[in-house]
């Protein structure tokens, strides 16, 4: 059966984006440059509001689909494989986040971090390093992450309106 992407059409997808197979991205989430999104061995679903940045690989294997929440931003280059993202959370740039693993609600996974396979980190953590530790719990990060999610929506909008244009 074939699989072809369901993406609403409130979100902002940049035209160098590669979208495959079984997904589901839902509304007013943004997909910035040269991001591959790769739903051809599972399922992925990206939650409401949900920001995947430049550069950034989302991909799964025959036993890990992807749930990514909503109001999530996923950093520049960082890779999410066959995991669970709960709402509200923040992957930093270049971090990875490995099958079977799991970030709960509200944390926040540091640049450059690694996540495990089948590790689960508890909601609210900031993690940090490789492999990678809770080094902290913090609820108060919650709000701060669905501000930088907003601030992708409204940085989405300009981008949709033409704001700003390629070279040449």
């Amino acid at each position: 059966m074939r699989k072809i992407p369901k993406i609403d059409p409130s979100c902002y997808v940049d035209k160098t984006a590669v979208i495959i197979g079984d997904v589901t991205i839902e509304k007013d989430c943004s997909v910035w440059p040269y991001t591959v999104i790769r739903g051809d061995r599972n399922r992925i679903v990206i939650g409401e509001g949900t920001n995947i940045q430049d550069g950034c690989i989302i991909h799964t294997d025959a036993k890990h689909e992807v749930k990514i929440g909503k109001n999530v931003s996923i950093g520049h280059g960082a890779v999410v494989h066959g995991a669970i993202i709960e709402d509200n959370c923040l992957i930093g740039m270049h971090a990875t986040i490995l099958s079977g693993a799991k970030i709960g609600r509200g944390s926040l996974i540091g640049a450059g971090a690694l996540v495990l396979e089948d590790a689960e980190i508890p909601p609210h953590s900031l993690v940090v390093g490789i492999p990678g530790k809770v080094i902290r719990k913090d609820e108060g990060m919650e709000d701060k992450i669905i501000e930088n999610a907003r601030s992708y929506r409204d940085l989405a909008d300009l981008h949709r309106k033409g704001i700003f244009s390629r070279y040449p």
